[in-house]
């Protein structure tokens, strides 16, 4: 398979009238339209769905650009996705991080967590949304194996809701720490002991669904002389969980000082 490269403006945007009151999508949006952004498409036939995710999930460098897209297509929380990685490398290098285990689980966590803002944000304006018919099931199913019930997935998601600026930042934190926690861990005990301290934490049963185990494969795999805590990364890590929200922080120091600069 052979793929061509297309910028954002050459993509139809999935979904992307149920974010339209989601005030932080257009400027991560105009991020990737300013900066020509690229993604890969198949030249000829569609891609499947699994070869994909499998591209994306096993071969994703955080340094190049280059998202596998099935079909001249992206959802609207994929377009999120990718533009929080995007401005995340280029502030995390402007701050003078290195390209280390610390610097990626920052990253994703950003993005990833993005998730549940999303969710918050769109169970109340949009319900008929396709990012909620495909994720919240998804995540349903996740934290069911993790032993939440119905119920309380339910109530879980209520509480995202009521609060999404506030989810956002927990998961945000959880991510963070339990992807450096366990990057350093020599074997099974030592995992299952770093796991066992967050089991309190209200997003704990959705772990999983944040494909946690690529993450740590990919950093030891790829970055297993960089895995000592970077103090640049750290410093931003305190300064978000110092924020009132944040996701201001963020939209003030990456999303406006991108369009900015």
């Amino acid at each position: 398979m052979r793929f061509k490269t297309l910028g954002l403006e050459d993509l139809h945007i999935e979904d992307e009238r149920a974010f339209r009151h989601v005030g932080l999508f257009d400027g991560l949006k105009q991020a990737l339209r300013r900066d020509g952004y690229k993604f890969r498409v198949p030249e000829r036939d569609a891609a499947s769905w699994d070869r994909v995710v499998f591209l994306n999930l096993t071969f994703w460098d955080g340094g190049e650009q280059g998202d596998v897209l099935r079909v001249p297509a992206i959802p609207a929380d994929v377009v999120c996705h990718v533009a929080w990685h995007h401005l995340g490398r280029r502030a995390l290098a402007k701050a003078g991080a290195g390209n280390g285990a610390d610097a990626m689980f920052l990253g994703e966590a950003i993005a990833s967590a993005f998730d549940v803002y999303l969710i918050g944000r769109l169970l109340g304006h949009s319900p008929d949304a396709q990012f909620l018919e495909t994720q919240v099931p998804a995540m349903a199913e996740v934290a069911e194996a993790a032993g939440l019930g119905e119920e309380g997935f339910e109530a879980l998601l209520g509480d995202i809701s009521a609060d999404p600026e506030r989810a956002f930042e927990d998961l945000r934190q959880l991510l963070f720490d339990v992807g450096t926690a366990l990057t350093t861990c020599a074997g099974v005990d030592a995992a299952s002991a770093a796991l066992e301290r967050f089991d309190g934490h209200r997003f704990m049963p959705l772990l999983h669904h944040f494909e946690m185990s690529n993450w740590v494969l990919y950093a030891r795999a790829y970055a297993p002389a960089a895995l000592a805590p970077d103090p640049a990364v750290r410093a931003i890590d305190a300064a978000l969980r110092a924020a009132p929200v944040s996701l201001d922080w963020l939209e003030r120091h990456w999303v406006d000082a991108a369009e900015g600069a």
